[in-house]
């Protein structure tokens, strides 16, 4: 199996109203009561929320890591992956969460692909080399102060045709 197999799932394209639906009602999002508030229709945006419960506190009341950096762990690649297509290959390779604050209130999440994004991968992966690029997330509580800050690495790279 090489690299560029990306699995089953890759292969769906589902619209983002549905995808967030299925997404919502996944075990792991719902047990820690992450919640995708909303997936714009181009898939350049994404706001995700989760409320502090039982089920996602930690020892001293507040918002336990793991569930903090799950909020924040698939959505980059789920994003490039429907903006740029069947031609590329994208995974997360790495990420670096710091903890900055203590949250005690729902957080929030929010995720943004621009055109400049978009432009600077097309350009960095032309002939086929691997791009890396880090997206920063800061997971916000109610106030807007930052609770934790999330650097995701990603490795894409555009798919090399075989021409028979």
């Amino acid at each position: 199996m090489s690299s560029t197999n990306q699995g089953f799932y890759s292969k769906l394209t589902l619209p983002p109203r549905l995808f967030r639906v299925i997404l919502n009602c996944w075990p792991p999002f719902w047990g820690m009561r992450i919640h995708i508030m909303h997936i714009a229709n181009d898939w350049t945006k994404i706001r995700m929320r989760m409320k502090l419960s039982f089920y996602n506190k930690n020892y001293v009341g507040s918002h336990f890591g793991g569930a903090l950096f799950a909020m924040t762990d698939p959505f980059y690649m789920l994003m490039l992956l429907n903006l740029l297509g069947r031609d590329y290959v994208v995974w997360d390779k790495a990420a670096k969460i710091d903890f900055v604050s203590p949250g005690r209130t729902t957080v929030t999440a929010d995720f943004h692909v621009t055109d400049a994004m978009l432009v600077e991968i097309k350009a960095n992966t032309a002939n086929g080399e691997k791009y890396e690029p880090t997206c920063r997330i800061d997971v916000l509580d109610t106030a807007g102060k930052v609770v934790a800050r999330i650097d995701k690495t990603l490795y894409i790279r555009r798919k090399q045709r075989v021409v028979s």
